[in-house]
């Protein structure tokens, strides 16, 4: 029986399933018509040559990114749920949203999410240098703690380890703080709890400057409704991201772009 004929997201698919798995080096044309069982000229005809499909890749990543909206009652769980939703994005597809940033796309990926955020610091009332302010403080805490997250994920064993380190004398003579930091970090809860207080302060910083109130604050281990609370973030994805320091690589999360608030 004939293969049914392939369509061009067919081979999308695949390729993107190879790049998650195994990095950009690890698609080749050959590699993909093989997981496809078809001929190699088969993918040419449907997405041209290997640069031309990595161009493409990076698009759909780009338009994958653009369906971030926020969920929730009040201005701090809906806020909060655009930074979840954008961490399990990244969280995802690291390869992939390295490709965009390589084809310099970075910003036009990135905006989306951003102009959510605009939408929501206006309605919560904040304006101008206040509004640029929450986009970017929130941009740059997602992005910075998925760098630490793939960081733990993919460093070597250390010596000594956390447990190791952390002991009484060193927390300053509170055995509960030594316990606790000598754990492994929950770091769904970690980020949950981080971005509420930053929101939270944010907001507060506005109604301190006579902006009016931005509604009421949920409870402090509520998770936002974006995308299923914390523990849902942590999405299978097979890319790295190395230290934070250091040119971006192949699998290397980017920075979120220098200019969030233009519309």
């Amino acid at each position: 029986m004939a293969r049914p004929a392939l369509s061009r997201e067919e081979v999308l698919d695949a390729a993107a399933a190879l790049v998650r798995a195994h990095g950009p080096d690890g698609l080749t044309m050959r590699g993909l018509a093989a997981a496809l069982d078809t001929a190699v000229t088969s993918i040419y005809w449907h997405v041209g040559n290997r640069e031309s499909l990595l161009d493409a890749l990076a698009e759909r990543t780009v338009a994958e990114l653009s369906t971030i909206r926020p969920r929730g009652r009040d201005p701090v769980e809906r806020i909060a749920s655009v930074a979840h939703a954008l961490r399990r994005a990244l969280r995802e597809r690291p390869h992939l949203v390295a490709m965009v940033h390589e084809r310099g796309l970075t910003e036009r990926m990135f905006l989306p999410a951003q102009r959510a955020l605009v939408r929501e610091a206006h309605a919560a009332g904040l304006r101008g240098e206040r509004a640029a302010e929450l986009v970017r403080a929130v941009s740059f805490q997602t992005v910075g703690h998925v760098l630490l997250e793939r960081n733990r994920e993919r460093s070597p064993a250390q010596s000594p380890a956390e447990e190791e380190l952390w002991r009484t004398e060193t927390a300053d003579a509170d055995p509960p703080l030594a316990r606790a930091l000598a754990a492994p970090p929950d770091t769904g809860r970690l980020f949950a709890a981080s971005v509420r207080a930053l929101v939270r302060g944010l907001l507060a910083d506005g109604d301190a400057d006579g902006v009016p109130d931005a509604g009421g604050l949920p409870a402090a281990d509520g998770a936002p409704a974006a995308d299923g609370g914390p523990d849902a973030d942590g999405g299978p994805d097979a890319g790295g991201i190395p230290a934070a320091g250091g040119a971006p690589t192949t699998d290397r999360v980017p920075p979120p772009p220098r200019h969030p608030d233009r519309e």
